[in-house]
């Protein structure tokens, strides 16, 4: 409550301090509040969202521009004077700068990158040249290097020249006279050293390093399996390139979550948050996999026709259709969204899939067996309470429970190996989401339903 009466005030003053128009007392406001702070003034005051960055000092502004959503980094960018356009992106670290370019369409692209100086347009550059999605452009070159035959003072001097351009000095970088990566040094080990003491006596060795053209979803990994703020880029020939902070991977673990939901629901990611997208661009986002599933969908009509006949001798059986495609399409759902998430988190490889598959058919075969019982269970208390479905009705009634046993497993075996499958040919897991497992097991199981039932009734069918 406290939290939100400050919010409150804060607009409140906000607001009163823009109306004032005096760009000194804007500026003093502004420079006195938390960087989220004023990103949140933003969110909620857009008609002066360039103006807050323009009245903030330029460091501050880099520190706000670079957490802020896209769309509200575009609008500011677009309505900021070139000049301040141009100091705001040369502020930029490099490797936030990298990531709101690769947003833009070329043409922006080239005439943002006119605006930056010559060492940072060379830094844009280079970065904008690895592969989209690689950890080369979430590297930034800002760091403190040092060499393996310097001293522990030699070291400080070093920290003290150039620590305060450096992202962060939590880690020191050791190289080689040809820029190889040797080691990585804690500070806290530098610190708690003799001043005489060479780097080659701190060393041991056992350090981790990312490669420029890997996936970012390998550096989140990575971060997440050692507890480090830092990790160096290398080249293929072991030249330290850049380092990757925590920051980052944080960001690109948000978007690759998002994403992946996303698909699992049954659309494509949306890049924007939603309700920034425009209606055609959700339409042209969502359609496809409709279309998908429709004509998907197509084959399930297919299957009813082709056991026509059987339905028209025994109609009950046409009853418990829905039935029957609910249990295999959540089972297959259920499944599916459990791979893809451990898949995600690195829980499970590829090289797992005997294993899940074992587990998968023994808890396939639990769950069709519970809910077996329980469609038996339906037909028998059909019969004797409201006298439905014939004299035939012990067979009708274990054709079904038999049946939700066959389709249970074949929609949970579905939908733990097709991810995998996916993963194995180079597909993103994501993409086999629920509503296509859904489908695909919906035209399955209606031909395992009415396999099963002319198995048991095949002489009422006659």
């Amino acid at each position: 409550m406290a939290l939100a009466i400050d919010e409150i005030s804060l607009q409140q003053k906000f607001k009163e301090v823009i109306a004032s128009e005096d760009k000194l007392l804007i500026h003093d406001f502004l420079n006195h509040q938390n960087i989220s702070d004023v990103a949140d003034l933003i969110y909620e005051n857009e008609d002066y969202e360039s103006q807050i960055i323009s009245h903030i000092s330029i460091h501050r502004a880099a520190s706000v521009f670079k957490i802020l959503e896209l769309p509200s980094q575009k609008r500011i960018i677009k309505d900021l004077p070139p000049f301040k356009t141009a100091e705001l992106l040369n502020e930029l670290p490099p490797d936030d700068r990298t990531a709101f370019l690769s947003e833009l369409p070329g043409s922006a692209v080239r005439e943002l990158v006119k605006t930056l100086n010559p060492e940072e347009r060379k830094i844009t550059l280079s970065l904008l040249g690895y592969p989209e999605n690689s950890v080369g452009r979430l590297m930034t070159p800002d760091y403190v290097y040092v060499y393996e035959h310097d001293s522990v003072e030699d070291v400080f001097n070093t920290i003290r020249r150039y620590a305060k351009s450096s992202e962060t000095i939590d880690v020191l970088y050791v190289i080689n006279d040809k820029g190889e990566l040797l080691d990585d040094i804690r500070i806290k080990d530098f610190i708690m050293a003799s001043p005489e003491k060479k780097v080659s006596d701190l060393m041991d060795g056992r350090f981790i390093s990312l490669h420029a053209n890997d996936d970012q979803e390998v550096a989140s990994e990575v971060f997440k399996m050692n507890n480090r703020v830092a990790l160096p880029v290398v080249s293929k020939s072991n030249k330290l390139l850049g380092i990757v902070t925590i920051d980052d991977v944080l960001w690109v673990a948000e978007e690759e979550y998002t994403e992946d939901i996303q698909k699992i629901g049954g659309t494509q990611a949306l890049d924007e948050p939603y309700l920034d997208v425009s209606i055609l661009k959700l339409y042209r986002k969502r359609i496809i996999w409709l279309l998908i599933l429709f004509v998907g969908e197509t084959f399930t009509i297919a299957a009813m026709s082709g056991f026509q006949k059987t339905l028209e001798h025994l109609l009950v059986l046409s009853t418990f259709i829905p039935l029957i495609i609910s249990s295999g399409g959540n089972s297959g759902s259920q499944a599916a969204t459990l791979i893809i998430q451990a898949l995600a988190l690195g829980e499970i490889t590829i090289a797992d899939w005997w294993r899940i598959a074992k587990r998968e058919v023994v808890s396939g075969l639990l769950m069709g067996v519970t809910l077996g019982i329980i469609g038996l269970l339906i037909i028998f208390g059909g019969h004797h309470f409201f006298n439905l479905f014939g004299e035939h009705y012990v067979r009708i009634g274990f054709a079904i429970g038999i049946a939700i046993i066959g389709v249970v497993l074949w929609g949970t075996m579905m939908g733990s190996m097709l991810p995998l499958l996916l993963k194995k040919l180079g597909a993103d897991p994501a993409t086999s989401s629920t509503p296509f497992i859904a489908t695909l097991v919906d035209v399955t199981g209606l031909l395992i339903y009415f396999s099963v039932a002319y198995i048991f009734l095949h002489d009422l069918l006659v």
